[in-house]
């Protein structure tokens, strides 16, 4: 794949993240319980994350490039780490207990993503790790909180099937196979995972925008009845 169409794949994959944010933001809205804000903020930085690895392939300049790529995994890991916290607190019981901690998971999340991205604007104070090996390690991480996300919504549609978003738990998987495909292309330039780790991506994005808007446009019909 050449530049250009690595470039075009995270500008589409940017713009299909920042649509599902519109809808991932609705939950939040209707219940304004913050536990659920994690689900816009989780894309909204995925979206982010493949704007930024967008510039970095658009560029000639090595230091802005080096910028770049670190933010996007910082941003990324981050958004991963925000839809699992998410997920996480869903379902269980309102008390001022899971209230306090969510907001400490959630305040201790964007604190530690706005401290990473400073971190990389400031060489001098803290030399930063081998990119390679921390990419390697940050991916491990996010197929397993992708994987966790996948995992918890198939349960949760095997206790309470629910037709609008049964698709939910396939986009997550999607998105998991995405981090491994890259990881595999990480540890030994295969092609092939490098080209599968993109179309897996865009997949799951398109799968949550196909299950957003179904499950968006059913809530509407309803609220007409």
């Amino acid at each position: 794949m050449n530049n250009v169409a690595l470039i075009l794949a995270e500008i589409v994959s940017a713009a299909l993240s920042f649509i599902l944010v519109r809808f991932m933001i609705k939950p939040y809205q209707y219940t304004r319980e913050s536990r659920y804000i994690g689900l816009p903020l989780g894309f909204a930085f995925l979206g982010i994350s493949y704007l930024f690895m967008g510039f970095a392939l658009s560029s000639d300049n090595i230091n802005f490039v080096e910028d770049m790529k670190w933010l996007q995994l910082f941003t990324q890991a981050y958004a991963f780490a925000f839809l699992a916290t998410t997920y996480y607190f869903s379902k269980q019981t309102l008390e001022q207990k899971t209230r306090l901690s969510s907001h400490f998971i959630f305040s201790a999340l964007i604190v530690g993503l706005i401290i990473s991205c400073l971190i990389v604007f400031v060489p001098p104070l803290f030399a930063l790790p081998s990119y390679k090996a921390v990419d390697e390690y940050f991916k491990v991480f996010n197929i397993i909180f992708a994987s966790y996300i996948a995992l918890w919504t198939l349960r949760s549609h095997a206790l309470k099937p629910e037709p609008k978003t049964i698709w939910a738990p396939l986009g997550y998987f999607l998105l998991a196979f995405g981090q491994y495909c890259s990881l595999i292309w990480s540890l030994d330039s295969s092609f092939s995972a490098f080209v599968s780790a993109h179309n897996f991506r865009l997949a799951g994005l398109l799968v949550f925008l196909f299950v957003s808007y179904k499950a968006f446009a059913a809530h509407t019909m309803s609220n007409k009845k």
